[in-house]
């Protein structure tokens, strides 16, 4: 597809919608750059993924959702992205997914609960495998109305994440949003021993 017509389509995917706070707030904390590949689980309305293709010119966004809703409606918002073969959105558990090892650069996923409510084992491991050395994955939520319930949220998070090998885990909280930020090992080296309490960031 000709340059001229592939930033077209992209710029279609990309007019001012709503956004939720909380989404702007997640997107604006991941390294996002042209030519980055992305995973986004759990797509939702495509809210995210529409921000993410605007910062990732030249590269590729993968948009996962069990819902077929959630795809439908991803899809038609970012359907400029999709022609232009920015986007793919595929209706998929994310323990269900099959990529090649260090398939992306950077994971993410906004209030997705699975990761809090359960062990997670499966779809951190298909996150560990499927993210590149020196990769980035941020698992967010909304700000939380009750500061207990957050942080007992964001440390069930944080321990999952330490129990698969990701690394220099983050714990952020701030007024638009809160999550767990952390990476894969670079250059493949085995992962450290866990990381300090993690600071509160404002």
């Amino acid at each position: 597809m000709p340059a001229q017509v592939r930033h077209r389509e992209l710029a279609l995917a990309v007019a001012p919608r709503t956004v939720p706070e909380r989404v702007r707030w997640a997107v604006d904390q991941l390294p996002l750059r042209p030519g980055r590949r992305v995973l986004e689980v759990g797509c939702g309305s495509g809210a995210a993924a529409g921000l993410v293709c605007a910062r990732t010119g030249g590269g590729h966004v993968l948009a996962l959702d069990r819902s077929a809703t959630a795809v439908t409606r991803t899809v038609e918002r970012n359907l400029g992205a999709v022609r232009a073969g920015v986007l793919t959105v595929r209706q998929v558990a994310l323990a269900e997914l099959s990529v090649p090892a260090a398939s992306f650069d950077v994971a993410f996923a906004v209030d997705v609960n699975l990761f809090w409510t359960t062990p997670a084992d499966a779809e951190l491991s298909v996150l560990r495998q499927a993210l590149a050395p020196g990769g980035t994955l941020l698992i967010a939520y909304g700000p939380g109305p009750r500061p207990g319930r957050q942080a007992d949220v964001l440390r069930r998070v944080r321990a999952a994440v330490d129990a698969h090998g990701f690394v220099a885990p983050l714990v952020l909280v701030e007024d638009r949003g809160s999550g767990v930020l952390a990476g894969t090992p670079a250059g493949g080296e085995p992962a450290p021993p866990p990381a300090a309490p993690p600071a509160r960031r404002r």
